[in-house]
């Protein structure tokens, strides 16, 4: 059990929003301890693009569009700063000029993270693969792009050859953009992924999803990752490569929070290019969408910590 003093956000009815240092939702900037049941991190980073960068200032924007966020979640009452120690770690290191090398100052950042909840996550990832639930726009399993096997098309087929990954608990949600090819997404039919494209969302429903989602993920330790380009470009014109038809900022919301009593271990939200939107809308909706993660992290933690496991 963790007997550090709780840590608490900073109260936005006591605090006004525009005052103080930005902070993923106004959490305490903490260093990596055994105090934090979670860690919020950013990663400002966009080498590996193909096409519109500026994603590096994502973390940053994201900080400050959190500031709008209240504390308690209003469908299902989660309230995640009552039942975990959520901090903010600040951001990973990164070298503008050096893909693989800041892919491994990135990797060191969170072995740090990773170290201090060892034996936790030992217990829970067992054959250190997870299940994943993935919301994009495309498959990212692509052998390469451009003649190179390491950028924004490839993490889930290096994930998969790397052990990380169970592709037969992966379900890849709101696929539709244009192709490359005829076989973009045959690596993860051929291994096993569940993937639902957005005509397939939109004939099975949103319940339907749901139900797919947890029949495929089980009850192992789970991940959540969210392109932002998952969402319809109405709700997300800051990313790199929008995609027309998407997913609407209400259905992703209902779909998060389904995950409720799902062992979930993490998860992210990634390409968020400030650049592409200086109004901060898709910075906002980046924000409401890893505060729904945060909600269903800090369930499933809290309820590991009542059995007596992190």
């Amino acid at each position: 059990m963790n007997d550090a003093p709780h840590l608490k956000p900073l109260d936005s009815a006591c605090v006004p929003r525009f005052s103080a240092i930005a902070t993923f939702m106004r959490t305490p900037a903490v260093e990596i301890s055994s105090a934090l049941d979670i860690a919020l991190v950013g990663v400002p980073f966009d080498l590996g693009t193909t096409f519109r960068a500026g994603s590096r200032q994502g973390p940053a924007q994201i900080r400050e569009m959190s500031r709008l966020i209240r504390q308690v979640n209003p469908t299902n009452g989660l309230a995640p700063f009552r039942l975990c120690n959520v901090g903010d770690v600040g951001d990973a290191p990164v070298n503008p000029l050096d893909l693989m090398g800041s892919i491994a100052s990135i990797t060191a950042f969170f072995e740090r993270i990773r170290a201090v909840l060892h034996d936790a996550l030992e217990d829970r990832v067992g054959d250190g693969m997870v299940g994943v639930i993935h919301f994009d726009a495309h498959g990212d399993t692509l052998d390469e792009l451009l003649g190179n096997k390491v950028n924004h098309g490839t993490p889930f087929r290096r994930a998969v050859e790397e052990g990380l990954i169970d592709p037969k608990r992966m379900i890849q949600i709101g696929l539709r953009g244009t192709r490359y090819g005829d076989d973009d997404l045959r690596y993860g039919q051929d291994t096993g992924m569940c993937i639902v494209t957005m005509d397939d969302y939109e004939a099975m429903g949103r319940a339907k999803v749901i139900e797919q989602i947890r029949k495929t993920v089980g009850d192992g330790a789970t991940y959540i990752t969210f392109d932002i380009d998952g969402l319809d470009p109405v709700y997300a014109i800051g990313t790199g490569v929008p995609e027309p038809g998407g997913l609407s900022m209400r259905d992703s919301q209902v779909m998060l929070r389904s995950l409720v009593g799902l062992d979930i271990i993490g998860g992210d939200v990634c390409e968020v290019s400030p650049p592409l939107d200086p109004s901060g809308h898709t910075a906002l909706n980046a924000a409401n969408l890893m505060f729904e993660m945060l909600c269903v992290t800090a369930d499933a933690v809290a309820r590991r910590k009542r059995a007596g496991r992190r």
